[in-house]
């Protein structure tokens, strides 16, 4: 057995089955594990994780591990591991370091514990990998090829680093790949956050005034299957162009000080912190509920609320707190509603995912010392590629081109 940190080692079988279902919704995965498999693409080289440790993640470990890479891997968020999964990779030796509930120091200590193994590509979804390497670790840098980012969180911070001269490394900006907005954040995200909603309170959805805080593509998601649900949909931004667009969609559009008067639910998809503040809070109704589906759990200031009120625990995912004699209730401790309440993206959407880090990692190796240390985009037919493989998994065709078709896109003579 591998090194490991796992809650129990006997939930393995639970894990396997897990998986095997997972697999069965992801055939993009095995089809691109064939071809790692042949081509044994990782061969000699150690891939370092930190994702959330779920189903489908378990997965993408199986089909880097297929391509001869080495990985450890630990979870990015306190409260997203799957238990069952994460003893699963262990007894497949697998390094795994993650359980659901870890605390703060153990969270940080399981990243360390991957950065020993001395990653030469790195997988993050939040950056928080990469902040300690660039951080702790300069020494073990120069062994870095590249790495991947997942999620829109860690891209803000992957900029931030690539602005201040201190990136150095390739980043592989995996979650600007048109596939993964499609899928992952605009239909993974919206059907997830209302699941792990749901499964935290099982408050009727209809005819509340549903305010989400945020318009990109994870808020469109979610505000699109809110209103499905029949809820009042209230968006609150600060992006002119997003804004508009929200009220072209049909959402009233107000600042989160006026909202925070009228809403019932509330749910934070910004990358942003503090985004819903005490102050926003102290003006809620009583009964309000508030959920966070950005990466971190400072979109709410929970940090704030700790200090100022007090609460308790009157479900597993769901606190209450007294807010000056109303009861204010917060899903999830502020953390990712739907992976700490519920399981996340359904594997179809993380299929697509996990797909463009696959192929990201490919893309690293086969350009390993060819590419500049910036925040940078997979190549489109990479991107199309992983379009191609879906729309063969769903059973979809389209339509192809004619020559003339071609030569008339790629001309200008030819007018009205």
């Amino acid at each position: 057995m591998s090194d490991y940190k796992v809650k129990d080692i006997a939930l393995a079988q639970q894990g396997r089955l897990n998986i095997e279902y997972a697999e069965r919704n992801m055939p993009i995965m095995l089809k691109i594990r064939e071809r790692f498999k042949k081509k044994q693409t990782f061969k000699g080289i150690t891939i370092g994780l930190a994702l959330h440790v779920t189903k489908e993640t378990a997965v993408l470990v199986r089909t880097l591990v297929a391509g001869g890479a080495t990985v450890a891997i630990a979870s990015c968020n306190p409260l997203s591991t799957q238990d069952d999964v994460a003893a699963a990779l262990a007894e497949e030796e697998i390094s795994v370091y993650a359980k659901k509930g870890e605390t703060k120091e153990e969270y940080y200590d399981y990243i360390e514990r991957v950065i020993k193994q001395e990653p030469m590509i790195t997988i993050d979804d939040g950056c928080d990998l990469v902040t300690a390497l660039h951080t702790k670790h300069k020494d073990k840098l120069k062994k870095v090829i590249g790495g991947c980012e997942e999620t829109t969180t860690g891209i803000i911070r992957l900029h931030a680093m690539e602005k201040d001269g201190v990136l150095e490394y390739p980043m592989i900006a995996v979650n600007d790949n048109k596939t993964k907005h499609l899928l992952d954040n605009y239909y993974g995200t919206g059907q997830s956050t209302i699941d792990g909603l749901l499964r935290a309170t099982n408050v009727l959805i209809a005819g509340k005034n549903f305010v989400v805080c945020g318009y990109g593509d994870c808020g469109k998601g979610v505000a699109l299957r809110a209103a499905g649900m029949g809820a009042n949909v209230i968006v609150t931004e600060v992006d002119a162009f997003r804004a508009m667009k929200a009220r072209l969609d049909g959402y009233y559009v107000i600042p989160i000080a006026e909202a925070a008067k009228i809403g019932d639910i509330f749910v934070t998809v910004t990358g942003d912190k503090h985004v819903i503040n005490t102050k926003h809070i102290e003006n809620m109704k009583d009964g309000a509920l508030l959920a966070n589906s950005g990466h971190f759990d400072n979109e709410i200031d929970v940090s704030g609320m700790n200090k100022i009120w007090k609460k308790r625990r009157i479900r597993p995912f769901l606190e209450e707190y007294d807010v000056k004699g109303k009861k204010i209730y917060l899903c999830a401790e502020g953390r990712l509603v739907n992976l700490a309440a519920a399981e996340g993206h359904p594997s179809e959407v993380m299929a697509t995912s996990f797909a463009g880090q696959a192929l990201a990692c490919e893309y690293l190796v086969e350009n390993k010392g060819k590419l500049s240390a910036k925040v940078i985009r997979l190549p489109e037919e990479l991107d199309n590629k992983i379009a191609e493989l879906q729309l063969t998994a769903m059973g979809v065709k389209k339509d192809e081109l004619s020559k003339e078709q071609k030569e008339y896109l790629t001309s200008w003579e030819e007018g009205t």
